[in-house]
């Protein structure tokens, strides 16, 4: 009962008899239910408060007025604009897709916008360049990809009337003449009034060598004009986006007022930042992805584990379903226990199982014991490639020849002459006779003992391990 407030009403009051049932009916049956009668009082299921749980979570940087009334009048669409140019969303797009999520418990419609048209174009929004274009062919692929994944997150397929919807800006804009566009719809926005917009004076201002071609500048009329078709052919009243769409959603809602007459909204979240400063959801290897191509679902666990307190404890909030009630509770635990990073670990745990899986989330687990824990053979063995590179990635590596083990040869050796692990035999006499040495985390009793290819790792690995901490990774080819 988390996304509800639970409330006991007696039959014959006002308060009740207030209530239009027509309008709950038309909201999410998962979210809106009514008992039978006891002692004639009635148990009512009231739709969670979008607003309300955005604000907690603080994920509400601006919105118009009106917005709340607007939701809590009737079930309401809004839309996310997510353009294709890639063939995965990176984590910075979490946000939005988590305000849809929200939006979808709390009874709504979610539509999902998948910029087919705009992505052709690039948003100048916070932009300094101009990006690169795409063709269809390309657009298509990145679209089927980025479906897939928010299927993850949001319903498509019940029979519910807020079930999420995908759309593709493309469909109502390729047999759209610019004539036309120009004529229907340039004509109700004037220069002055798209001039105004911050996007636009920052590639405008004085101190800029960059500029913007006409092909940018028109970006807000076709984000506003796929406000108005939406608006238009599915009743959506609301589009939500980051802090830096602010301008192109409030020409879309100027657009709907001037065409039609209409009322529409707009909502935006904070720019996410770190508390160092440093740039979310980039790390030195670039973008952090959903698509485990990508980033694997290691590094993907890794990144949320290793984010600061202070971010664990936004983080938590805003990339997670986690109630409020149990969010506070780990805050308290965490801060009592700052070393066992509680928060950090719940978070890695939520996001890695809502982004890949439940089987996901333990391998990473299991993965990051190896380097940091006491695990054992069998655990390392489990490891695919890519888990097992990505473990190691930091660990000196050293290449040697297949030939070299395919007819044996000892420990001592191998160790020393074909990969100098050990400076000296001497040397790794000394550790193994200590029990300081683990070949494939099971440790080595025999310098002398003879390795072949039987002992690689997905038949290409070596792992050595000099006392607790020093790991060596050695690729066999």
């Amino acid at each position: 009962m988390n996304d509800f407030l639970l409330l006991f009403i007696n039959a014959k009051s006002s308060i009740f008899a207030g209530f239009n049932y027509s309008s709950l009916d038309l909201l999410s049956k998962n979210n809106w239910n009514f008992c039978q009668n006891v002692n004639e009082t009635k148990t009512v299921y009231t739709q969670m408060n979008f607003i309300e749980e955005l604000q907690w979570r603080g994920m509400i940087h601006t919105m118009m007025p009106g917005t709340e009334e607007q939701l809590a009048k009737e079930m309401t669409a809004a839309y996310v604009g997510i353009d294709p140019t890639a063939d995965s969303l990176h984590i910075g797009h979490l946000v939005s897709v988590m305000m849809l999520k929200h939006f979808q418990r709390a009874g709504h419609k979610p539509i999902a916008l998948v910029g087919g048209a705009t992505g052709m174009i690039g948003d100048p929004s916070g932009k300094s360049a101009e990006r690169n274009l795409l063709d269809e062919a390309a657009l298509r692929h990145n679209q089927d990809c980025i479906q897939k994944q928010l299927e993850k997150f949001l319903d498509f397929t019940s029979d519910a009337p807020n079930a999420a919807e995908l759309v593709n800006n493309y469909d109502w804009m390729k047999d759209y003449s610019f004539l036309d566009f120009i004529r229907d719809i340039g004509k109700h926005l004037t220069v002055n009034y798209m001039m105004a917009k911050e996007s636009v004076k920052k590639r405008l201002a004085n101190d800029s060598n960059v500029g913007m071609s006409f092909t940018e500048f028109s970006y807000q009329l076709l984000q506003g004009f796929d406000f108005l078709h939406l608006y238009q052919t599915k009743n959506c009243k609301l589009q939500m986006g980051g802090s830096d769409q602010w301008g192109n959603i409030t020409t879309g809602t100027e657009l709907i007022r001037r065409k039609t007459g209409g009322e529409a909204f707009a909502l935006v979240c904070p720019l996410i930042t770190k508390a160092d400063g440093g740039k979310f959801g980039k790390t030195e290897s670039g973008n952090v992805w959903l698509d485990r191509r990508y980033t694997s679902p290691y590094k993907f666990y890794q990144f949320w584990l290793n984010v600061s307190d202070e971010d664990a404890e936004k983080y938590i909030k805003i990339f997670t379903a986690i109630d409020k009630n149990v969010i506070e509770m780990l805050v308290a635990e965490h801060s009592q226990a700052p070393h066992l990073r509680i928060l950090q670990k719940r978070l890695a745990q939520e996001v890695t199982v809502m982004v890949h899986s439940e089987e996901d989330y333990q391998a990473a687990v299991d993965a990051s014991s190896i380097l940091f824990g006491n695990s054992t053979s069998d655990a390392l063995k489990k490891l695919d490639e890519d888990t097992l590179l990505a473990v190691f990635e930091g660990v000196p590596q050293f290449k040697v020849s297949l030939s070299d083990l395919k007819s044996g040869v000892k420990a001592i050796d191998f160790l020393t002459e074909n990969a100098a692990v050990f400076p000296s035999k001497g040397e790794m006499r000394k550790l193994v006779q200590s029990g300081g040495v683990s070949l494939n985390k099971e440790k080595l009793e025999n310098q002398d003992e003879v390795l072949t290819d039987s002992n690689l790792l997905n038949n290409k690995y070596l792992l050595v391990q000099k006392g607790k901490k020093n790991y060596y990774l050695l690729t066999i080819e």
